[in-house]
Order: structure tokens, then C-alpha cells, then sequence
């Protein structure tokens, strides 16, 4: 965000400079005025920090920051407070840095006439299509604090269980990881110490051997070549994602992979859920609900379904005989969405879908995880099983020779 160096009066006298963090000038001016400033210069600073930018990188507004954004709103609107006001408390109140600068900037837009809706739909990357459509259905129903309250609930149970689930492969991956580097540095540093040991002596050498002196001999020698080859895929795999067709074909996999697939797939269908059912308790239109939760599921292969869907509700057909075709949406979905639409309720019967397989998802990371565990351990056994019969043994049999 750029940063503005200013001269300024303050009201009882005396002068003050210092710097403020602003989109532009007019925020920035607008920031100052309401610390009861009377600015008479102000001019964007340049800086080459690097320090600072690599602190911008990871400072990013999180699900956290927005549930507190939106609920902290949604008290002050309840209580009768201009939504102006209210979102100038905020900024002073909001304890991340990139999050501040927009909410004073969404303030200056609103105080300027324009809607809250359109002036946080200026920052797709921090107010989604999901969330600006709630305030926008909010803005036109009168019921925006219970909106605020509403998106507060939804954005913390996706924050929750999204955390939950990183939380959970933390461990598992952080092993592997530990278990591939210290490996690596064997082949490196140890085995060629004893590979020259065992290749002046004549003791026959076992396939296990062979096979371990070829990987280090690799490794030492053409590591450049590994290097090279993931470079090339990890920039093929980057431009094949790109593409529209690819990407289709990266997130069905997604979908289908084993052990990870149901939970990924049981995730895009609480999300799903979630976002339909708070969309159309907020008022807003079928098709348009359809259309934006296809974008907020964030997987091509259901964004197609979902799309298909909206379009065939236009012509008068069903959810439930959309999805009934498409044999990636769990046939449970489908019926309950058939369900929902012969009773009238679907928002209602949406909530208890996403409500589901919420708790599915928490079940199948659980399982996975008290898979995982045992499965490093084997791992871990067969590594040293592997080291004692490659080196250990034929170091043994070479010393017998000796004796």
C-alpha cells in the first residue's frame, strides 16, 4: 500500500509531519481529518524497503480479520451507529495493516455516496463475490446488521474448518519432509564414506547395495538433473493449470485422488451448501444464488455443474434434475435438494447439507490421520530396514573377512 508523508495543524495549534498508509491521496487526507488534523502538504513517499514489502507479502487479511470486520460492523449498525462512523472505528479498532488501509478507504467511498456493496466489491481479493452480494442483498432488504452477523457466522465456520484441516496434515507432512531431507543428506554426505569402504574390498554386494550407491552416485554427481527435471514439471504443471482445460482436469483429480479426494470433495460440497442457503435466506434470486456459490466453491469441475444448473433453472427445471446427471454430486445432495425444492425449503434443507458434511469432513481428516501415523512409522521401519541391509550388512560381512 502506497505511504504518504504529510505536514499538518492540529486544531489547538502547533504543527505536525509524520506518515499515513492510504490507497490515495483522498483517504489518506480523509484519515487525517478525522484525528482532527488540518493537513497542508501531503505527497506519496517512495520507498524501497525491502524489509517492508516482504512484510506486506505476509500480511494478508485472513478469515479471522473479516469475521471480526463484519461482526464488529454488524454490533454498531444494530445499535443505530452511521455506517460511515462505524467503519471509521474500525479502522482505528482493526489490528491488520493491509485490512485498515481498505476499511478506510471503503469508509471515504461510502461517505461519498457510493453503496458499501460497491465500494468493498473494489477489493475482489478480500470481499468475495459471496460476501459483497450478502451486503448487497442486506443494503436492499433493510437487514444489513443481520446479514453482517450472518456472513460473520458463515466466513468462521469455513476459517474453522479449513484450519482444521491444515492443522491436521501439519504434522504428517512436516515428517515426511524431515524424513526426505535427512535422507537426501545420507545419500550425500554418509553412504559415499562407506560406498568407499565397500567398493576397494571384494565382498559381494546385495541388490539393496547396488541400488543405494546408484542413488548417491545420482545425487552427488547429477543432482543438476533432478533439479532440471522439477523445475520443468513444476512450470509445465503451472501452465498446464493455467489453461481452462487443464485446469478442469487438475481439479478432478482433486476430486478422485484416493484418501483425498472424499475429503476434498465433502469440503466443496459443505462450502456449497453453505453459501446457497445463506444466499437465498439474504433474498437473493435462485439463479443468481447458483451462479455466484458455483464461483465461491473454487473447483472448475462443480463451477460447470453448478452454472449448468443456473441456466437450466431459467428454463424452468429443477436443481435436483440437473444434478441427478452429474455423477460427481453424492446422490444424497440430490435428493435433498429434491427435498428441499417439493417443500419450499431449501434454503433450509441446504443448511443441513453443508451442516453434514461439515462433520464429515472432520471424520475423514481424523481417520486419515490416525492412518497416517502407523504409516509413518512403517516408513520409517522399512527406511532403517533398507540402511541395515544395504550398509550395516555387508560392513559385517567385510569385517568377518578380516577376522
Amino acid at each position: 500500500m502506497p505511504v504518504f508523508k504529510y505536514q499538518a495543524k492540529k486544531i489547538g495549534g502547533g504543527n505536525i509531519e509524520g506518515l499515513v498508509e492510504a490507497s490515495n491521496v483522498d483517504v489518506a487526507s480523509g484519515i487525517l481529518k478525522d484525528k482532527q488534523l488540518i493537513v497542508i502538504s501531503i505527497k506519496e513517499k517512495t520507498s524501497n524497503n525491502l524489509v517492508d514489502k516482504i512484510l506486506d507479502i505476509f500480511n494478508r487479511v485472513k478469515g479471522k480479520d473479516l469475521v471480526f470486520f463484519a461482526r464488529q460492523l454488524a454490533v454498531m449498525l444494530d445499535a443505530s451507529v452511521p455506517v460511515v462512523k462505524a467503519l471509521r472505528v474500525l479502522t482505528k479498532q482493526t489490528g491488520n495493516k493491509v485490512l485498515k488501509i481498505i476499511i478506510a478507504d471503503v469508509a471515504f467511498a461510502v461517505d461519498s455516496g457510493t453503496k458499501l456493496s460497491q465500494a468493498l466489491a473494489k477489493y475482489p481479493n478480500v470481499f468475495d463475490n459471496f460476501f459483497v452480494s450478502m451486503i448487497r442483498a442486506g443494503e436492499t432488504t433493510g437487514r444489513l446488521d443481520k446479514v453482517l452477523i450472518y456472513l460473520a457466522d458463515q466466513i468462521e465456520k469455513d476459517y474453522n474448518l479449513r484450519s482444521r484441516i491444515k492443522s491436521a496434515m501439519v504434522y504428517p507432512i512436516f515428517i515426511l519432509a524431515v524424513l526426505i531431507v535427512m535422507g537426501v543428506l545420507m545419500m550425500i554426505f554418509v553412504v559415499p564414506k562407506f560406498v568407499e569402504v565397500l567398493t576397494t574390498s571384494n565382498v559381494p554386494l546385495p541388490w539393496t547395495t547396488k541400488l543405494l550407491i546408484s542413488i548417491s552416485n545420482f545425487l552427488v554427481h547429477d543432482w543438476w538433473l533432478l533439479l532440471f527435471v522439477i523445475i520443468v514439471f513444476g512450470v509445465s504443471f503451472y501452465l498446464f493449470n493455467r489453461n481452462p482445460a487443464g485446469h478442469y482436469y487438475v481439479d478432478l483429480l482433486k476430486i478422485k485422488m484416493p484418501v483425498i479426494g472424499p475429503i476434498n470433495w465433502k469440503t466443496y460440497m459443505s462450502r456449497f451448501g453453505q453459501s446457497l442457503s445463506s444466499l437465498l435466506t439474504s433474498g437473493v434470486p435462485l439463479t443468481k444464488s447458483l451462479q455466484i456459490s458455483g464461483e465461491i466453491v473454487n473447483n472448475e469441475v462443480y463451477r460447470r455443474i453448478i452454472l449448468k444448473a443456473a441456466r437450466k433453472v431459467e428454463v424452468g427445471q429443477t436443481i435436483s434434475s440437473v444434478f441427478l446427471q452429474e455423477k460427481e454430486i453424492p446422490l444424497l445432495v440430490t435428493n435433498m435438494i429434491g427435498v428441499g425444492e417439493e417443500t419450499g425449503r431449501l434454503d433450509t434443507v441446504l443448511n443441513k447439507v453443508a451442516d453434514f458434511y461439515t462433520d464429515e469432513t472432520e471424520v475423514s481428516v481424523r481417520t486419515l490421520m490416525s492412518l497416517i501415523e502407523p504409516i509413518i512409522l512403517i516408513l520409517m521401519g522399512v527406511a532403517a530396514g533398507g540402511l541395515v541391509v544395504s550398509i550395516i550388512m555387508p560392513m559385517y560381512k567385510l569385517t568377518e573377512s578380516f577376522s
